[in-house]
């Protein structure tokens, strides 16, 4: 009898450690299953303003939105490391603007290269999707067409993250004298001699200047640029957005009061050795609005390349911060 008491008492035990086994597998099974869902990528297109328009979108749909927005000559292919940082906890979109990426490229004659054109095509991409409520991050280009969104939808804009996106004229550098030359005398002299930012050269310029160790920025962000830029329609489109640049040079002071009106949340991660946008850009961030966060990495101007897991860490800690 005792055998058989035993016996039961160890049959028990043994289904109970099994239940509790099982129990903690499905567990697991469920974590897994919401952080790998979490963490895919979908690769989706939409029309908007006419255009296809190209975009990565991960996180659960109900999770807050942030809106991500690059510059040139990249795509949404920048942010290709950052989304799985971001998208455990958020709702992330980037887009390729138009004539970018895998975005359409209308013809010139059809579609004016202006960043007025580039935000009004972002704004019926917003309203296509239906966003609400984001918050935004700015890149180079996408920095002026973010902060025309922002000045059109402040009731949408729960944050801003500028990421060496400028706002102030102190934050430009001398990489831009050819560039303003052109904006004063709108000769074809002037024009030929800014392709020489679309060269291989110019590309690897923007990416490698300011980076300690070279061997940190990934061959196919650079090589993938340049793709879509050496395209035969691409040059002209892209001399048109130079020139359009003085625009929003001309907008500073209204993106500036909005910043000093609607005070939004706001956080300026910049590579403090960037060619073309100044750490003064960054810091002049405060002037307007009282409780903007700087911050500076040891990097250059595309610093998700070299500095994506200290940025997105950061990110993370602001936007926790942020209404909903």
């Amino acid at each position: 009898m005792k055998k058989i008491k035993w016996m039961t008492i160890i049959i028990m035990v043994g289904m109970l450690s099994n239940s509790i086994f099982m129990a903690q597998s499905v567990k697991t099974n469920l974590k897994n299953k919401t952080e790998n869902s979490a963490s895919l990528v979908h690769y989706r297109n939409v029309k908007a303003n006419g255009l296809n328009i190209f975009y990565r979108e991960a996180g659960s749909p109900n999770a807050p939105t942030i809106l991500l927005l690059h510059g040139y000559p990249s795509s949404s292919h920048m942010f290709r490391n950052l989304i799985p940082i971001l998208s455990g906890n958020y709702h992330v979109i980037a887009p390729d603007l138009p004539g970018f990426g895998y975005s359409d490229i209308p013809d010139r004659t059809k579609f004016a290269y202006t960043f007025d054109n580039l935000a009004k095509t972002m704004q019926s991409f917003i309203d296509e999707l239906g966003l609400k409520r984001f918050a935004i991050y700015v890149f180079d280009y996408g920095a002026p067409t973010g902060f025309r969104l922002a000045m059109a939808n402040p009731e949408k804009i729960t944050g801003i993250i500028s990421q060496d996106g400028n706002a102030y004229v102190e934050g430009l550098s001398t990489g831009w004298n050819p560039i303003q030359k052109y904006w004063e005398h709108d000769t074809q002299e002037n024009r030929e001699a800014l392709k020489s930012f679309l060269t291989p050269e110019g590309t690897k310029f923007q990416y490698f200047t300011g980076v300690s160790d070279p061997s940190t920025i990934a061959p196919e962000s650079y090589t993938l640029d340049q793709y879509f830029l050496d395209r035969p329609e691409s040059t002209e489109i892209q001399l048109d957005l130079l020139k359009d640049y003085k625009t929003n040079v001309a907008l500073y002071p209204k993106f500036q009061q909005y910043f000093r009106t609607y005070q939004p949340k706001l956080l300026a991660v910049w590579g403090s050795k960037d060619p073309f946008f100044l750490p003064p850009g960054a810091e002049a961030y405060k002037r307007d609005i009282h409780d903007a966060t700087v911050k500076f990495y040891d990097t250059g101007h595309f610093a998700l390349e070299t500095h994506v897991k200290e940025i997105g860490k950061d990110i993370l800690n602001f936007l926790a911060k942020l209404p909903k």
